[in-house]
């Protein structure tokens, strides 16, 4: 049986056209435009196609810009510049193209493991996946539809406050998800860093929102990613739990910042996520 996660599999399985040319697809969805997580998530796959990666070096940090939105009916060209290629670290810039010009850009660097000084934040003091219900069968009950958002299909997802997608209430611009690939996937610890790359994209803004009433899911609010930045600190199975730990420090002038922190179940700080938004409430409409 075919599952949303196999797909997700294929879009991250990029056709190589050249040494440093790739090209991925979109999913056959009704979109406007590409999840922004896909195209994140193929590029650092197109990255890591060009590393040498038998010396246990893997993705450490990323950094990147979503420059125009996607078109989800024409495949996505990926060029890969082979910036630098160090004993200890490798350097790549991914520039996504389409109709001619770059949608999205990537800096990603890789780094062959060190022993050092390690310390890290802790998990956080919350309920446990296993009571909490998937975001699937919450909207079920309440009899709503996941809306065309079938991006969020492969990756299941148990908020620990069940409410926090239609309460309208102002409060803390703080959420927490415990979520995790919906299957399993292979060993290679690139390809979970991808997935976690995508996976990262899917509610991050939405701290943003929470301080001001606002929702996607009332639709009374735009958003889109401006930036995206990862750094990934210890391995870790994006098929196992993680938590991931959500806040805004700031919002304004039609912007706003989150960042997102992932924990393994075990307690791991596992990767730090920044993201800048676009957040604009949206003006009632005025009766005819």
């Amino acid at each position: 049986m075919y599952t949303p996660l196999d797909s997700l599999l294929t879009l991250l399985d990029l056709e190589q056209l050249e040494v440093n040319l790739f090209r991925g697809v979109s999913p056959d969805e009704r979109r406007q435009r590409v999840f922004g997580g896909q195209v994140a998530g193929q590029a650092l796959v197109a990255a890591g196609r060009t590393v040498d990666r038998s010396d246990g070096r893997t993705v450490h940090s990323l950094h990147a810009y979503f420059l125009r939105p996607g078109d989800p009916t024409v495949p996505i060209i990926f060029d890969v510049d082979r910036i630098r290629d160090g004993r200890s670290f490798t350097t790549r810039r991914v520039v996504a193209i389409q109709h001619g010009r770059a949608i999205f850009n990537l800096a990603a660097s890789f780094h062959i493991p060190e022993d050092g000084p390690s310390h890290a934040d802790g998990l956080p003091d919350v309920p446990g996946p296993e009571g909490l219900k998937n975001v699937r069968t919450v909207l079920d009950e309440r009899g709503l539809s996941m809306m065309g958002a079938e991006f969020l299909m492969p990756v299941e997802q148990r908020y620990v406050d069940q409410d926090s997608w239609w309460n309208e209430t102002p409060r803390s611009a703080d959420q927490m998800i415990w979520m995790k690939a919906d299957g399993v996937l292979p060993d290679d610890p690139m390809l979970h860093c991808c997935v976690a790359a995508y996976a990262s994209d899917l509610m991050l803004l939405d701290s943003m929102t929470l301080p001001h009433g606002l929702t996607w899911m009332q639709n009374n609010v735009e958003m889109a990613s401006l930036d995206h930045a990862m750094w990934f600190h210890a391995p870790f199975r994006v098929d196992e739990w993680l938590l991931y730990s959500m806040h805004s420090p700031a919002t304004g002038r039609g912007r706003g910042l989150a960042q997102g922190t992932m924990f393994t179940h075990d307690g791991r700080l596992a990767v730090t996520v920044m993201q800048e938004g676009l957040l604009r409430p949206k003006t009632p409409a005025r009766p005819a």
